[in-house]
């Protein structure tokens, strides 16, 4: 994860010190944050609990950021409401499109906190599992648009490249050589049977052409042969 600058890790750590002061949820400071700085508020949530696990083993870091640590209780994480919930539930379905793992997923999500990344791991498990149970969609129903098309294929194809390097690389893999080289040795009998199509139909001109030739010929002769009969016959 790409660490901030000081200002910045201040400038957090001091909103996050705030909304607590005032009894305010710790999303309020998220999202406050990533507002000003351009941000996205789950991007500022995953980064704070970050930079506490790396503050917390730092303590010549908070002193000169001028952080008190203590403030900053780590045990007991911002609850899931609802539209979190299907944030992390919709950020977590288009990374396993792309053809990561559930645990690759989060991990990313997650900025490399492993901690997180098990909670996250746990909330998705959960609300699969009451997916199946109540049969309903636990996130918000939208259109796709062109550019959700294309991460989605995109994905597919990285899965797919994916899958077909697994395979080559198993028993499995070998099959499918085999299966590209049948089809390469196919298309190679293929472009001989069209060669040879070609040089049939030019032998088969030519051979027109000849008979051509030869029946005009055989007329003029014959032609030729009455020709001379008349005049034979018109001296007589």
């Amino acid at each position: 994860m790409k660490i901030w600058s000081d200002g910045e890790v201040k400038a957090l750590f001091k909103e996050v010190e705030s909304v607590k002061a005032d009894g305010l949820s710790l999303k309020e400071a998220f999202l406050s944050h990533a507002q000003r700085y351009g941000r996205k508020q789950n991007s500022v949530r995953n980064y704070y609990y970050h930079e506490v696990d790396n503050l917390l083993g730092d303590a010549g870091r908070c002193k000169r950021l001028g952080i008190d640590i203590s403030v900053h209780d780590k045990t007991h994480f911002e609850s899931f409401d609802k539209l979190a919930e299907e944030n992390l539930f919709e950020e977590i379905e288009k990374l396993l499109s792309e053809g990561l793992s559930v645990r690759s997923a989060c991990l990313k999500l997650s900025g490399g906190d492993l901690t997180l990344m098990t909670r996250y791991q746990n909330k998705y498990q959960n609300m699969k599992k009451k997916l199946g149970a109540e049969n309903v969609i636990p996130f918000r129903q939208k259109l796709l648009t062109e550019s959700d098309i294309n991460s989605l294929f995109l994905g597919l194809v990285k899965l797919i490249k994916k899958t077909a390097l697994e395979e080559e690389k198993s028993k499995d893999g070998d099959l499918l050589k085999k299966a590209f080289e049948e089809i390469g040795r196919k298309d190679r009998q293929l472009e001989e049977l069209k060669a040879k199509f070609e040089k049939l139909k030019i032998e088969n001109e030519a051979l027109k052409l000849d008979f051509d030739k030869r029946v005009a010929l055989k007329i003029h002769l014959d032609k030729n042969r009455l020709d001379k009969k008349e005049e034979n016959t018109k001296r007589v």
